[in-house]
């Protein structure tokens, strides 16, 4: 599994520009059962994706359609989930 953050480098004006494509995007890849979760980080700087453990350049392409790339950075950390909640077990070993 992945935990993508993401931290904007721009105004929230321009943020709030790319909003409506950004969650098409966000749509696309959760109906294609590849992103888990995602959310606005508190106070809002950016946001939190997770997303399955699929191939490191696929995840790479996926994250360079997202229309916020014009206004975040991204940071990619790879998680080894090996204890979950019940609810979660399907993470573990992927």
């Amino acid at each position: 599994m992945y935990v993508v953050y993401l931290n904007y480098f721009r105004p929230v004006e321009e943020v709030e520009a790319l909003l409506e494509p950004h969650v098409h995007w966000l749509n696309r890849y959760f109906d294609s059962g590849v992103f888990i979760a995602a959310g606005r980080k508190d106070p809002r700087t950016g946001g939190v994706l997770l997303v399955k453990d699929i191939d490191r350049a696929r995840l790479d392409t996926i994250l360079a359609e997202d229309p916020f790339v014009a206004v975040a950075n991204y940071e990619v950390t790879k998680v080894n989930v090996t204890r979950s909640a019940a609810e979660f077990a399907a993470l573990q070993g992927i």
